[in-house]
């Protein structure tokens, strides 16, 4: 996900997570946000592992061409 997205998603829930702040019910907003975060982190851990088994694949390709 990128930066930009994520700036944007947390700007645009800003206000309904605040208000939900205000209504004494911040530990909603807060999972809200616990939610959010780990969603992102596991969609760039899927992302860092499929560039790593590529990168494997390329290794292997080179040492078998040889």
């Amino acid at each position: 996900m990128k930066v930009r997205q994520i700036i944007l998603i947390l700007i645009i829930s800003a206000w309904p997570l605040f208000y939900l702040y205000e209504r004494q019910l911040g530990a909603i907003s807060f999972l809200l946000l616990a939610v959010f975060f780990l969603f992102i982190s596991i969609k760039e851990m899927k992302k860092a592992k499929e560039e790593e088994q590529e990168k494997l694949k390329k290794q292997k390709i080179k040492q078998n061409s040889r």
